[in-house]
């Protein structure tokens, strides 16, 4: 049986966003930001009736989603052991390291269920939300997803997750 490989990056499909990393020890770069790029890409069999894997426009339509989710806000993992990120009424305060860093408005945040906002992590979660939302719309004939995160031009970070199992 033959399959196929589909895929989307388009302009549109970008985000600007701050963040920064906690590394080794105790070191934490500083916030900066980044106009970061998706694309999307799924492989699967052709649909019985309309003979394609997935139209176009649903791809785009998932990816522009997380995109819109993530897009002029500053990225804040959750999951961090050495952050603290307290969810305030109208704020955010993270601690790193024990010590107070930041306070952001909280609706300039994502809040988002990762280890740390390196492009591989973003673009794992973003996978991931862009899965369940192909899921929710019976694309049973896909049998793997990769989504990239460009942090800037020439530095990807892709995920790939095999969709077998989805069928």
């Amino acid at each position: 049986m033959s399959t196929f490989r589909v895929s989307v990056s388009k302009d549109y499909l970008i985000f600007a966003s701050a963040h920064f990393i906690t590394f080794r020890g105790h070191q934490c770069e500083t916030l900066h930001g980044h106009n970061y790029r998706l694309g999307i890409a799924v492989e699967g069999t052709l649909d019985d009736e309309v003979r394609f894997v997935v139209d176009f426009s649903v791809l785009k339509q998932a990816a522009r989603r997380v995109v819109d989710a993530v897009d002029h806000k500053v990225l804040l993992p959750l999951r961090n052991p050495k952050l603290v990120i307290t969810d305030a009424a109208d704020s955010v305060h993270v601690t790193v390291n024990g010590e107070p860093r930041y306070v952001f408005p909280r609706r300039d945040c994502a809040l988002l269920p990762i280890e740390n906002t390196t492009a591989e992590l973003l673009a794992e979660h973003l996978g991931e939300q862009v899965r369940g939302d192909l899921a929710a719309q019976g694309l049973t004939q896909l049998t793997l997803l990769e989504l990239e995160v460009e942090e800037s031009p020439g530095q990807v970070a892709v995920y790939r997750r095999a969709l077998d199992h989805e069928r």
